[in-house]
């Protein structure tokens, strides 16, 4: 089951972030990922992850809400999708979601 939360903003919206196993080798492999969202609400949140193929992300609770500085890079973002490894390589910077569903190129392929 994947940890998360969330966080409503004064203007309303709100910021999701949840732990996920990563979906594809870019993080490597068996490597749990922080995505953070930035939806008008949770439901749409989420839906905007299960429309880029992560179907089966659900927010239980609000166990492990988005930080101030999560919040920050989320809201600074054009797309307000973002992820990164978590948590062993905390000084890693964000990353946008598409390099995380990227497929991955064969070698010797271009």
């Amino acid at each position: 089951m994947a940890g998360g939360g969330f966080s409503k903003l004064p203007n309303g919206s709100v910021v999701v972030a949840i732990t996920l196993p990563s979906p594809a080798e870019s993080a490597g492999p068996g490597t749990p990922v922080r995505v953070l969202v930035h939806a008008g609400n949770r439901a749409r949140a989420l839906t905007r992850l299960r429309n880029l193929g992560l179907r089966a992300v659900y927010l239980r609770g609000n166990a492990e809400p988005p930080t101030p500085d999560e919040i920050t890079a989320v809201l600074h973002h054009p797309d307000g999708l973002l992820w990164r490894a978590r948590p062993e390589r905390a000084q890693e910077l964000w990353h946008p979601i598409r390099a995380l569903l990227r497929p991955a190129v064969a070698a010797g392929q271009v």
